[in-house]
């Protein structure tokens, strides 16, 4: 996957935005390359520690990515008091897009930690590498 430095830029102010609660969102792109960043508000009945994006914004956001000619090729979330954010059990057992890349932002150090993972609620999760492009 391929994002700029403005999608990181995006994803991480709005991950600041909301801490201490935990962020989410989506991004559509295609063939890989991230195109936007769909900010979705966090509903989960405990904020401080899981995520659950609002089904009227992740509507909205499938909508645009089809008006666009978009995909949805990751979904990411914030980890606020994470150094080096890795998915949580309840990311696994809630990852309900295989396809799908997850990204996690950390903001538990001075320097934010962006880190992308496959997860899979069978065989669980591994770390993978994304490249910032311009």
């Amino acid at each position: 996957m391929q994002l700029t430095p403005t999608h990181i830029g995006q994803i991480i102010a709005h991950a600041r935005d909301s801490a201490p609660n935990e962020c989410c969102g989506l991004i559509g792109g295609a063939d890989g390359l991230a195109r936007t960043i769909y900010r979705t508000r966090n509903l989960a009945s405990d904020p401080l520690v899981t995520y659950e994006a609002a089904p009227e914004d992740l509507f909205a956001a499938q909508r645009q990515m089809r008006e666009r000619g978009e995909r949805l090729i990751a979904i990411y979330h914030s980890h606020p008091r994470s150094a080096n954010p890795e998915p949580s059990a309840t990311d696994v057992r809630l990852a309900y897009y295989p396809s799908a890349v997850y990204l996690i932002v950390g903001l538990g150090n001075h320097e934010p930690c962006v880190r992308a993972f496959r997860i899979n609620e069978r065989e669980g999760w591994e770390a993978i590498d994304y490249q910032i492009v311009d």
